[in-house]
């Protein structure tokens, strides 16, 4: 019975270190598999942050671009107000002119179509008094469409040079914005 009892008692040692050597392995094999999973997550995690950073900078980028853009409308905006300002306001001091000044400037106008309109009729605002005496042409209409300055007409009406101070100024204008904004945005 002792042999049977040592044979018995060799068997369980075998098992038991059979046991602890596949408990062995399956340990190194779980370190094994949760450090290679450990890596992974961790290159997820890695590619992951990557990711957010870029787009975190791309987010940032475009809201600095969308606001560059909203400020320059604004500042477009108001040079646009400003221009337009300037604009009314140059119409608005010409219109209102003394009449002395208005009628030498008139006259200036009647002088400038001399070689275009022979003694041509003047067509002028109903606020104006000027008889064409005045202005050294043929005869004065009135027009309340014209605010000031003169439309100047041949006698036949196939000729006409419209001289009304809108006119003018808006014509200067389109031709001398870009010299007029450099002026005032410099």
């Amino acid at each position: 019975m002792a042999g049977l009892a040592n044979v018995t008692q060799e068997i369980l040692k075998v098992a038991q270190d059979k046991a602890k050597a596949v408990q062995e392995q399956a340990s190194a094999e779980v370190a094994r598999i949760s450090a290679d999973a450990s890596s992974k997550i961790a290159e997820i995690e890695e590619r992951e942050a990557k990711k957010r950073t870029e787009e975190v900078e791309r987010l940032k980028r475009q809201e600095i671009s969308s606001a560059e853009l909203e400020s320059k409308k604004i500042v477009l905006a108001k040079k646009k107000d400003v221009l337009a300002r300037a604009f009314n306001e140059t119409l608005s001091d010409l219109e209102n002119a003394p009449a002395e000044k208005k009628l030498a400037q008139y006259r200036a106008m009647v002088k400038a179509v001399e070689g275009i309109i022979e003694n041509p009729k003047a067509i002028m605002s109903d606020r104006d008094s000027f008889t064409a005496e005045d202005l050294g042409v043929s005869s004065v209409e009135k027009d309340s469409r014209i605010k000031a300055g003169l439309i100047l007409r041949s006698e036949d009406g196939q000729v006409e040079v419209d001289m009304q101070y809108s006119t003018i100024l808006q014509s200067i204008w389109n031709r001398e914005i870009k010299t007029v904004s450099s002026i005032l945005f410099g």
